[in-house]
């Protein structure tokens, strides 16, 4: 029967389970498909939280690159939609929870799939700590407490712990609070941008083409790249929608859509935000000059007076909770792909999983205590803490690219997509620009900025990438975890001879889907 055929005997969760099993994976114990599509694409949007990141960036940007780096968020939305393309083209094939580093395994073998998810996940990790982390200077403001290392600490563990019980409480706990998250945030955005535009706006769009003198007189392009970092660090989220694929009915033709959609509206969201703004900026110069050093508070503030900023803030501090909630909820899903294929230590007890509420309870452990641990590490020292959490973003982009690399490897070796959604002849181009901008991105994260500080400050970004993948590859020949498993790999590319893939061969109907 094909995977999309409908009949009286066959419901389409069974025709998911029967696809899953071709795939190579029949468990007695499996996630139960109760996230929707809207709950999938708020999964997405949280995690990639507009708020979250236009808001802990803003200031940096602006005094780096002045109103024009709003522009960023075209060029960096561009070119991460390529990569939700190849990505939708991947899900569509292979719809198995952890997302990138079984669509690695698929796509290149064993071990490209290891290196795949140890990125990725301390990535993960690194990211629930960093955004945590970041959340305890809002809510000092919102309480009205003097910001302290202890304050900050102890607001990241509660939030952790608190998207924590959501994620044990089930796939249907987390399809809810995800989309309430994405209403709120949603909301909350659209509601402060537009009063900002309306009562506080102090300049026109033409400052959108002006730098104000940001750059220090040097090379504009320079300062801009610097400035483009607020839209980097914004457009990822979108793969998050894959890493749940075995809780989503019909995944192949669902997730390509929903994670366009986090683009889309993400993209919208965020953009919005950063140009109510910006044009309710007082003065840039003392942005760019150092002196007020939190125009968004400055701006929020004086537009709301002291009770409408408090209740923005607790729309901030939603935000927060639901960015580290869906980070959890693909870092659990990522680890227990990983451990399932016994690619981990203790992957007997990272597979385990809770059949009551179809969760991997000790994955999500993982992903609760190893954040917890970066932060209290802050305590020792913060620049341990820096160290660590720079890696974050840098670790997301460079597994994004390694799936991206490994799918234009084996289109060119063979690989015809067979899922739902199908880029056709437009599959390799949009392949090599995904990769194109990924490395342009990547190349932006790691270049070095303060000549006068020491050398090691510069590289800080890179050195922490060379830590992670250096761990990894040492892990990867001493232990040998490629070998652990004989769950399928490097199938994608059809043998010598063939013109079929097992993939095509394990599904043998698919549906057009158009841009």
């Amino acid at each position: 029967m094909s995977i999309n055929a409908k009949s009286a005997d066959h419901s389409p969760i069974d025709e998911d389970a029967e696809q899953l099993a071709r795939l190579g994976y029949t468990y007695e114990k499996q996630f139960k498909r109760e996230m929707s599509f809207w709950g999938n694409v708020s999964l997405g949007f949280t995690y990639l939280s507009p708020v979250v990141g236009v808001y802990t960036l803003f200031a940096s940007s602006l005094g780096l690159g002045g109103p024009p780096m709003i522009w960023s968020f075209l060029i960096v939305g561009v070119g991460q939609f390529f990569v939700a393309l190849v990505f939708g083209e991947i899900v569509s094939n292979y719809p198995v929870a952890g997302g990138i580093y079984p669509w690695a395994r698929r796509l290149w073998g064993r071990k490209w799939g290891w290196m795949t998810g140890w990125v990725y996940l301390i990535a993960l990790l690194t990211t629930i700590a960093g955004v945590a982390y970041g959340a305890g200077t809002f809510l000092d403001a919102l309480v009205g407490a003097e910001a302290s290392t202890a304050s900050t600490i102890v607001c990241a563990i509660v939030m952790i712990l608190l998207a924590t019980g959501i994620n044990l409480g089930g796939t249907k706990l987390l399809n809810k609070v995800a989309m309430l998250g994405l209403i709120a945030e949603l909301s909350g955005a659209l509601v402060v941008g537009i009063w900002l535009l309306v009562v506080a706006r102090q300049h026109d769009l033409s400052v959108l083409f002006n730098s104000f003198g940001a750059g220090g007189g040097s090379n504009y392009f320079i300062a801009f790249a610097a400035a483009a970092l607020i839209g980097i660090y914004q457009y990822y989220g979108f793969e998050a929608c894959g890493d749940v694929a075995e809780e989503v009915p019909n995944p192949g033709i669902r997730i390509p859509k929903a994670m366009r959609m986090t683009i889309y509206i993400g993209g919208f969201a965020a953009t919005f935000v950063c140009l109510s703004l910006i044009l309710a900026v007082p003065d840039y110069a003392a942005v760019i000059s150092g002196q007020d050093t939190d125009p968004v508070g400055t701006v929020l503030s004086g537009a709301f007076g002291a009770v409408g900023y408090r209740v923005v803030l607790g729309i901030v501090l939603i935000s927060f909770v639901s960015c580290v909630m869906s980070l959890q909820a693909a870092a659990s899903r990522l680890s227990y792909s990983m451990a399932r294929d016994r690619m981990l230590p203790a992957s007997k007890l990272l597979a385990h999983f809770q059949e009551k509420r179809h969760v991997p309870p000790y994955s999500l452990l993982l992903a609760c205590v190893v954040p917890i641990l970066v932060i209290l590490g802050s305590i020792v020292s913060p620049d341990a803490l820096v160290v660590i959490v720079s890696f974050a973003a840098l670790g997301i982009y460079l597994g994004f690219q390694l799936v991206v690399l490994a799918a234009l490897r084996a289109r060119l070796k063979g690989w015809k997509p067979s899922g739902a959604f199908q880029l056709g002849k437009w599959g390799v181009p949009v392949n090599i620009a995904a990769l194109t901008w990924g490395v342009l991105g990547i190349t932006n994260m790691v270049w070095p900025r303060t000549p006068d500080s020491p050398w090691f400050v510069n590289y800080l970004v890179l050195l922490s990438a060379v830590a992670v993948v250096g761990v990894g590859l040492i892990y990867l020949f001493a232990k040998k975890p490629y070998t652990h498993s004989d769950a399928p790999a490097a199938d994608a590319v059809p043998p010598s001879g063939s013109n079929r893939s097992v993939a095509e061969n394990a599904q043998s109907h698919h549906v057009e889907n158009y841009l």
